[in-house]
């Protein structure tokens, strides 16, 4: 391996167990001494930390500084995925974008019904009714690309917008005491989120444990 392979393998590395632990390349930086840009050419490969700041990183992510010195065919799948991040975002808002679309169309043409004589109604609620259909949409999408903290967040708003969307419907604006109900099955939607990050967490570990254990390089996969 040569000394350009060997920085890239070091900036895959770097990558991964940052964006694995939800920090920015600011925060790892605070926490390093360092500032954002010395991360970020460490991370294009444009660079390399000394083995001071390699053992730091390490005891920081949990893992030994041969793990971070090592290619991980299964970090380099996520980090490759990552240019596309954008496009899976523009997507998903091209969709709810659509969803709110038709909304619209909707609400103009019961506007110019109800002005020519049509019934009257409240045609404005569209856009709420609106509102779990895109939760809906964004849950599938956030689910398939394994976002834990999209699919929480959307499946919140999908539990407050159809408890709203039915109070609508309704048309009995005495039974806000409705949204009481909301708790609770916030308190569930939260607490399934959270089974399944553990679940997830410890699929991961067990997973690195099997894979450090095959390679007699390694010491520990991961330090207490």
């Amino acid at each position: 391996m040569d000394i350009k392979d060997f920085r890239k393998v070091v900036a895959q590395n770097i990558y991964y167990l940052r964006t694995e632990n939800h920090m920015t390349q600011y925060e790892l930086g605070e926490k390093l001494n360092y500032s954002d840009k010395a991360i970020s050419k460490w991370e294009r490969g444009d660079g390399l930390p000394d083995a001071y700041i390699l053992s730091q990183m390490s005891q920081l992510f949990g893992v030994t500084v041969d793990y971070m010195l090592t290619p991980h065919s299964e970090q380099n799948q996520k980090v490759e995925t990552q240019p596309i991040k954008k496009a899976k975002r523009l997507v998903n808002n091209i969709v709810t974008a659509g969803i709110f679309t038709l909304a619209l169309i909707i609400f103009v043409l019961i506007a110019i019904g109800t002005g020519y004589g049509g019934e009257e109604i409240f045609y404005w609620q569209v856009f709420i009714y609106a509102i779990p259909v895109s939760a809906i949409t964004r849950i599938v999408f956030v689910s398939v690309w394994e976002k834990a903290r999209g699919v929480f967040l959307y499946s919140s708003i999908l539990l407050w917008s159809l408890i709203a969307t039915i109070y609508l419907a309704i048309g009995n604006y005495g039974l806000w005491i409705m949204f009481v109900i909301g708790i609770p099955l916030q308190l569930i939607v939260f607490l399934c989120f959270r089974i399944k990050i553990i679940i997830r967490f410890s699929k991961k570990r067990k997973n690195t444990k099997k894979t450090d254990a095959k390679d007699p390089h390694k010491e520990n996969t991961l330090q207490e």
